[in-house]
């Protein structure tokens, strides 16, 4: 599973990495970034490419209520195309969500050990992501809302966590975002795409266990508990608290 994430980057810097309009203009600097928290997304409707910002937690359109994308944070790649919830997005709505880092926990005995896991030439990762619209009938309100899609882990995450998302590598961008690629061989290809990623890519280590918190947030929660490969725990680590996602967390973007 994917249930934190930072987005550390400006989204003006974002746009020029995804060649994209920035329609956010946010600053960036966010290292706990949860499920019902707004984010930073890449979404593209015929030839425009846009930085705009979504709940995460994808409310399918016929949704009776919002609450629906609490739960549906994730997608797991191996049924996506099957599942009523994420069907229509993957052959019509899909994004790419930008992320620095990633958090993922084992559970070592009685705890859980958050670590952070981040891609080696210290470019931010492109999440396989989709999207959804829903209208909230009473008000009028448009809530556009995103899920992750995730995988089974590749040998260097699996010790920690058998889920992971899929990181969309740079050379597939186009064709993931491009929405003329709806049905058939197209969507083959595309659901081809949704793998482990390479093992060379990605590092991981131990983080505070202060990320279990959605309340915190700040650079030190990336900060590694010990050098990058090493899979120890240091003892002194803080007690978790596990925390859930907390739906009157302040959003840092504006409605989009």
């Amino acid at each position: 599973m994917c249930g934190r994430m930072t987005q550390q980057r400006p989204t003006s810097e974002l746009a020029e990495i995804f060649e994209a309009e920035d329609l956010v203009r946010a600053p960036g600097g966010r290292y706990n970034v949860a499920p019902t928290d707004d984010a930073a997304v890449v979404v593209q409707r015929d030839d425009r490419r846009a930085i705009t910002a979504y709940r995460w937690g994808l409310i399918p359109h016929w949704s009776e209520t919002p609450n629906t994308g609490n739960r549906m944070f994730n997608a797991r790649a191996e049924s996506l195309d099957r599942n009523p919830a994420f069907r229509y997005a993957f052959a019509k709505r899909r994004c790419l969500v930008p992320a620095d880092a990633f958090y993922e926990w084992q559970k070592l005995d009685a705890v859980r050990q958050p670590y952070a896991i981040i891609r080696r030439d210290g470019r931010p990762m492109a999440l396989a992501g989709l999207w959804a619209g829903w209208k909230d009938e009473d008000t009028g309100e448009i809530i556009r809302s995103f899920t992750i899609v995730t995988t089974s882990a590749n040998d260097r995450l699996a010790p920690i966590h058998g889920r992971m998302p899929v990181v969309i590598p740079e050379s597939a961008w186009d064709r993931w975002l491009d929405p003329t690629r709806a049905e058939g061989s197209a969507l083959a290809e595309l659901k081809g795409l949704l793998v482990p990623a390479e093992e060379a890519w990605l590092e991981t280590y131990p983080v505070s266990r202060k990320v279990n918190s959605v309340r915190n947030d700040g650079p030190e929660l990336v900060e590694p508990l010990a050098p990058p490969g090493v899979t120890t725990t240091p003892e002194a680590a803080e007690r978790p608290t596990d925390q859930p996602a907390d739906p009157d967390r302040p959003r840092l973007f504006p409605d989009a």
